[in-house]
């Protein structure tokens, strides 16, 4: 089944609406999209994904915490360090079409459709 059928049987009064708005609000901060950004194809330490996204480890564990919150990103400790990693695919396609769909608005041919 091609994701798109998926996509369009899901109807308006589905009981997730509401949640996919949380996600929405949750993903609505420019670090946050920016964390998700860098771990799309790695799982990082907290430092690493700070000096990334070019803020503190406290601040950047704090908008981890939210995403964690949301089950966007998982956790795995290893001694004192703490590495993250993206739970699935989702979050990842969820910014990465946000971005795509961002180019629209900033370009009349984005270059994705090039």
């Amino acid at each position: 089944m091609h994701a798109d059928t998926k996509i369009e049987r899901i109807h308006p009064d589905s009981d997730y609406v509401e949640i996919a708005v949380e996600v929405f609000r949750l993903l609505a901060d420019a670090t946050r999209i920016r964390i998700v950004l860098a771990l799309q194809d790695d799982e990082l330490s907290v430092n690493h994904l700070a000096d990334i996204v070019d803020r503190s480890p406290a601040s950047v564990s704090q908008h981890l915490a939210k995403l964690r919150w949301g089950k966007l990103v998982q956790v795995r400790k290893d001694g004192n360090r703490v590495f993250y990693r993206l739970t699935d695919e989702h979050a990842k396609r969820l910014v990465i079409e946000a971005i795509l769909q961002a180019e629209h608005t900033v370009d009349e041919s984005p270059a994705h459709h090039a």
